[in-house]
């Protein structure tokens, strides 16, 4: 067996003990190995206390993932910070990462009958950028802009990362006088040219929080110059079905259904993104209000119709 073999297969065993433990809430070390050995995992060779005790110790520390003992009654094994690893945060991603890629290495035998969707921003330069943030370092970047088609070099603090539809994305402030003025602007890795990490520190403004930030936005842009508003969208049935499993954003609202449609309210910016989130539903998506942003859909519709209206 391989290092590597090795590496995924104790990952492999700390992801099972986790999911086992979360699935069954509260679990005794007993218990926990009947399951264990129930599993092909097991080869048929028990845990064995001290191991146990050095994987959740481990897993701690790759996860953040705290498993502790009640210390009465049955002495059951629990999460104690299970919220962690059910919001949305790095927690959470890390975790159903790791399910994610154990599943798929142990599926080899039927790789072919997979398809994923290739990300690709961030391989390069995700990891220079990250440590920049922990050090909180000034990069240097060497940046393509597909509005102005060139490519220009500057110096940028880097606050925050954020994936977004298999692209990934830096919220950064620029350095130079004319920019830095205009507050963080957002930059995507994959229009990231050259990154160097320069010996330059800066301070992170004591009242600046990414989840804020992005708080009133849908997707990537969080532009704080638009102003957040109700918005009401009637959707069909059909379709609400997926907007109900999978919310737009945190604030929607399900405020009325019946068997034709339903009315969805929001609390947000609806910038550009947001508005080619509607579009991209088609006729089964329709602004209620504000009464602007349904004009505004609507003279894009009819831009479309012009260009189709042979």
């Amino acid at each position: 067996m391989t290092n590597n073999d090795r590496g995924q297969s104790l990952i492999t065993k700390y992801v099972w003990v986790i999911e086992t433990i979360h699935k069954a809430g509260k679990i005794s070390f007993k218990e926990l190995n009947r399951r264990w050995l129930n599993d092909d995992i097991s080869r048929g060779i028990e845990i064995p206390k001290r191991t146990f005790d050095n994987w959740r110790y481990v897993i701690w520390d790759m996860f953040g993932i705290d498993i502790i003992n009640e210390n009465r009654g049955e002495y059951r094994y629990y999460i104690s910070n299970v919220e962690d690893i059910s919001e949305n945060g790095i927690r959470s991603w890390l975790y159903n990462t790791f399910c994610i890629s154990n599943t798929l290495a142990n599926s080899q035998s039927i790789k072919d009958r997979i398809l994923l969707e290739y990300v690709p921003s961030g391989q390069q330069v995700l990891q220079p950028i990250i440590e920049a943030m922990k050090e909180n370092r000034v990069l240097n970047i060497t940046y393509h802009s597909y509005q102005r088609n060139e490519n220009n070099s500057f110096e940028v603090q880097p606050y925050c990362v954020k994936l977004f539809r298999q692209r990934w994305y830096m919220v950064g402030r620029c350095t130079d006088p004319h920019y830095y003025e205009k507050g963080p602007l957002t930059y995507s890795l994959d229009r990231i040219l050259h990154c160097l990490k320069t010996d330059k520190t800066f301070a992170m403004p004591k009242n600046w929080n990414a989840n804020e930030y992005f708080a009133n936005s849908f997707g990537i842009i969080a532009d704080q110059h638009i102003e957040t508003q109700t918005i009401k969208l009637k959707v069909s049935t059909n379709q609400a079905n997926y907007i109900r499993d999978l919310k737009l954003h945190d604030t929607q609202e399900e405020i009325e259904r019946n068997k034709d449609y339903s009315i969805f309210k929001y609390f947000i910016q609806p910038t550009f993104d947001f508005q080619q989130e509607i579009l991209w539903n088609g006729e089964d998506m329709e602004v209620l209000e504000p009464l602007w942003l349904r004009e505004e859909i609507a003279k894009t519709i009819k831009r479309m119709w012009n260009k189709y209206n042979i």
